[in-house]
């Protein structure tokens, strides 16, 4: 009776644990962002900047950025450009990239700016403009990881694998959920795919991954939130077979699925992501950084977050702020970075915000890797 009763005691007070940590985390990182990442915070900030360390040329330098065609993407390419660089624009869209590399050209006056047409929600695609793309056989010198999405609804893309459980009678394929394809899975292997390439530059290579301060509320999960029921096959139900289906169900239902939490959880993979590529390839001469541009005002934004949007308008960054670091790294010397980092405004910043037991979850790093190692089919 008396382990019957501390049970019951632990199970109701672990959910008011969390209940209490997710608010913490969510009002820690509201006050701090609201300290840090608008416009005013920026102009703030920009007292302590160099003017010097933009001042570096980047001719006979190639980089590639991705979602380039508007927002931060469209600021970091052009900014980029108008230092000589070779930019390789990465867009969904070709119509939207054609218009936003003529426009670049134009500001400019830089002529080695190009499009790329891929859809990196899609694996497939990756592989085939990789394919295409590495035959050039060129030295990359930056390759910036901006492209990303925050879809409120559960949208899936027409890829996926199969997920039937070898010790059960149930079976089933699935889909990857969208904002995970393009903002962790779709990253993962365009990252991986075009290391050969980093690598010739070395050692002055670099890449910059894009996250967002929203990861401060997350902690790392191996739940990637990745799979959503296409087809379904169930035949000589068993008991165990059923708790398989219902605990799929669980998981995977859209009736619970949140965007902006979703979003969260991609942006810390991608932070953690960073630590571990820095770790793994440090003598690959190939320096690895993550970076939050702060709260901007993007077309990315006023979609998905509308009332963030119209809220803080006032107060919400130009691209060209929020483009400021990711163009800052790309120009600095390796030896002034530390490789593995999360940059803010021209600095180093912290990863974890205080008392939101977030920094312990990287150690499932590997886990997770693993998982986009099959799911996307590129070996690290």
């Amino acid at each position: 009776m008396l382990t019957l009763q501390i049970q019951v005691r632990i199970s109701s007070i672990s959910p008011l644990i969390m209940f209490l940590l997710k608010a913490w985390r969510t009002t820690a990182f509201g006050v701090y962002g609201y300290l840090n990442f608008t416009k005013p915070a920026f102009l703030e900030h920009s007292k302590n900047f160099k003017s010097e360390d933009m001042q570096t040329q980047l001719d006979g330098k190639n980089c590639v950025v991705t979602g380039a065609n508007s927002g931060i993407g469209y600021a970091a390419a052009e900014g980029l450009a108008s230092r000589g660089a070779t930019v390789y624009m990465v867009c969904r869209s070709k119509e939207r990239g054609e218009a936003a590399l003529s426009k670049i050209c134009s500001a400019t006056g830089n002529q080695n700016v190009h499009l790329e047409v891929c859809d990196l929600s899609s694996i497939k695609e990756i592989k085939s403009f990789m394919s295409k793309f590495s035959s050039k056989d060129q030295p990359i010198h930056a390759l910036v990881n901006n492209a990303g999405l925050l879809e409120n609804n559960r949208v899936t893309t027409s890829e996926g694998c199969d997920l039937s459980s070898q010790s059960s009678s149930v079976s089933f394929t699935s889909q990857f959920e969208l904002n995970f394809a393009v903002n962790v899975l779709g990253t993962y292997a365009l990252t991986e795919l075009m290391l050969p390439l980093l690598e010739k530059a070395a050692p002055d290579a670099r890449v910059i991954t894009v996250t967002s301060g929203g990861m401060y509320t997350s902690q790392l999960t191996e739940d990637l939130q990745v799979t959503y029921i296409r087809k379904l096959d169930v035949y000589l139900l068993k008991t165990s077979d059923l708790w398989y289906f219902i605990k799929f169900l669980m998981q995977f239902s859209g009736s619970n699925f949140n965007g902006v939490e979703q979003y969260a959880r991609n942006k810390r993979i991608q932070v953690a992501l960073t630590e571990k590529w820095a770790e793994r390839y440090k003598n690959k001469g190939v320096g690895f950084y993550s970076m939050h541009p702060g709260w901007a005002e993007t077309p990315g934004v006023a979609k998905s977050l509308p009332s963030f949007n119209e809220k803080l308008s006032e107060k919400l960054r130009t691209s060209e702020q929020g483009a400021d670091t990711i163009i800052w790294l790309a120009l600095q010397p390796q030896n002034k970075l530390a490789s593995g980092a999360l940059y803010f405004d021209r600095a180093e910043a912290p990863k974890h915000l205080p008392f939101a037991a977030t920094k312990g979850s990287h150690s499932l790093i590997d886990g997770v890797i693993d998982r986009l190692n099959t799911l996307s089919g590129v070996s690290a």
